[in-house]
């Protein structure tokens, strides 16, 4: 039986911030960076992949912590894989029968979601320590947080590339090739990280901006 233990859990808007933006699984922990700059050439083929990681997160996260008192910890690691199989295999079918068209340019990327590490670091450090609506929101925050940067960079390759956001023409310019290419996918993720790291430091000029009104 499994020895993990029960800790006390975070608040909600907690959890929800710590994926959206603390601990972006893309913009701050680096992770399933091929498979984000493949798919995000357009936002419809991001928004596919980033729904997909965040169903198999929220669900595979919700059945661990539903059967920690049975998994031994021995052979955890398979067991999650596995549970992140099954789940990842109920969402290929779906988007294969209800969205064919784009599930034929995204469809090798789900299958590979059994493989990224964020979701089952999850489980291994969350999910496997706590009930399963804290576990439900660990997991809705940081698929949350994979769907965000999907959009975000598939909007601003798709816009730079192209002149559309979601196929709809918005600007008319001569196209930047270079941003739908692998290498303009890395170059436009890391303009996001470094928009995440100023906005840290702006964050942390206004604590010290208070602090000095209080005290100063």
């Amino acid at each position: 039986m499994s020895t993990a233990t029960t800790r006390t859990s975070p608040p909600i808007g907690t959890l929800l911030m710590r994926g959206l933006f603390d601990e972006n699984p893309v913009f701050r922990l680096a992770l399933s960076l091929c498979p984000a700059v493949a798919v995000t050439t357009t936002v419809k083929n991001g928004v596919m992949l980033g729904v997909a990681v965040f169903v198999v997160q929220v669900l595979s996260s919700v059945s661990a912590s539903l059967l920690r008192p049975v998994i031994i910890p021995k052979i955890r690691v398979p067991l999650f894989v596995i549970i992140i199989a099954i789940w990842v295999s109920v969402m290929d079918m779906v988007l294969a029968a209800f969205y064919p068209d784009i599930y034929a340019e995204v469809g090798l990327y789900v299958k590979l979601i059994v493989a990224f590490a964020i979701i089952i670091s999850r489980m291994e450090l969350f999910a496997m320590k706590h009930p399963p609506m804290p576990a439900f929101w660990d997991g809705f925050g940081m698929g949350l947080g994979f769907l965000v940067a999907m959009i975000l960079t598939g909007a601003l390759r798709e816009l730079l590339g192209s002149g559309s956001v979601f196929g709809i023409q918005i600007v008319d310019f001569n196209p930047l090739l270079l941003v739908i290419l692998p290498a303009g996918g890395f170059f436009t993720i890391g303009l996001i990280m470094a928009l995440f790291n100023w906005v840290d430091v702006k964050r942390g000029i206004a604590v010290k901006d208070d602090y000095k009104g209080c005290h100063g």
